[in-house]
């Protein structure tokens, strides 16, 4: 399961390989509604063929047109507009009269493709500084920062995975929640120290498998507000030593599986360990939305799903189904 942007970098340099002729697209601005967010990336091909998307379907028709005729990025960086008018949002089906800007680049082989690749392939997280005057283009190890920031002269984007889920337990459950993980571009981390539950997970790339017990692991991964930690043992001693100190960082997600009155006697477990009672209500358990699921992918289809709508700032107080003031694209459609 690759995420986004190593399956995009990889097309294009596949591509020249073939010495095609090739444009990448970055969606550096937004306003309003806008389908796909900042950084997204696309790969123009010159006979037509695409990789990624910067809008989920509006505009990729006519930049594939406009690349084609020899219109955009033929021998340096710039930019293009979509939506400047309420006229061209009606025409290429942006919602709710939202615009979008995209910076179009030549590829070529100073554009580091390569190395980029590498670092993505190895999880590293990277900087791309890309000049918009000559389109000489600068690499740089980086830990944090926004995904995109573009000031007319330079486009710089990081690229990487930028989420972290700590999975407790390495049973069947949790190779279903890693895998859908991964599809979602987030690194993952299943915390084991059973060695009888190691079988199997080398044949699922991109899963990094700890030994450590899970307090340690929770300390030596520094969690931050882009972190999430799901325990899935059933067993007290190795899910509360991970959710005792996962409580305390600040993760934007912490849960457990269990049944309503296990999770209620587990807050009572944890404040003998120094959870606070505030830092105790944050625990998310039962762990997941109440959607009916009962086998091990429904189940962790459900937790992906909260995480999802926690991290995106849904109130999930309020019906998940009521669409009227959402500003996704399948809701303006």
């Amino acid at each position: 399961m690759d995420n986004i942007d190593l399956e995009v970098m990889r097309t294009a340099q596949r591509w020249l390989q073939q010495e095609r002729r090739l444009v990448l697209g970055t969606l550096v601005r937004t306003w309003g509604s806008a389908p796909r967010p900042p950084g997204s990336l696309m790969v123009i091909r010159d006979d037509g063929q695409v990789a990624g998307s910067v809008s989920g379907g509006c505009i990729e028709d006519d930049l594939i047109a406009r690349v084609g005729a020899g219109e955009l990025a033929l021998h340096c960086p710039e930019t293009t507009t979509y939506g400047s008018t309420a006229e061209e949002s009606r025409r290429f089906g942006l919602p709710c009269g939202g615009s979008v800007q995209i910076v179009l680049e030549p590829l070529h082989e100073g554009s580091k493709i390569i190395p980029l690749l590498e670092a993505l392939e190895q999880r590293i997280r990277v900087c791309r500084t890309l000049d918009m005057r000559s389109g000489q283009v600068t690499l740089a190890s980086v830990d944090d920062g926004e995904r995109v920031a573009f000031d007319g002269r330079t486009l710089r984007t990081v690229h990487g995975p930028t989420l972290r889920l700590l999975i407790i337990g390495g049973g069947h459950l949790s190779r279903y929640l890693a895998t859908m993980a991964l599809m979602l571009d987030y690194h993952v981390v299943v915390c084991e120290p059973r060695l009888e539950y190691h079988e199997g997970w080398e044949t699922l790339p991109g899963v990094e498998l700890s030994t450590l017990m899970p307090d340690d692991q929770v300390q030596a991964m520094h969690l931050d507000a882009s972190s999430a930690v799901v325990g899935l043992t059933h067993d007290p001693k190795l899910d509360d030593l991970a959710l005792m100190e996962a409580l305390q960082t600040p993760a934007f997600y912490v849960g457990a599986i269990g049944s309503r009155l296990n999770n209620a006697r587990r807050r009572e477990r944890l404040l003998e360990f120094g959870v606070s009672a505030e830092q105790s209500r944050l625990l998310r358990g039962p762990v997941g939305l109440r959607l009916g699921g009962l086998t091990p992918p429904e189940i962790a289809m459900s937790i992906m799903a909260e995480m999802t709508a926690v991290r995106r700032g849904i109130d999930l107080n309020q019906p998940l189904n009521d669409w009227s003031g959402s500003r996704t694209l399948c809701a303006a459609a």
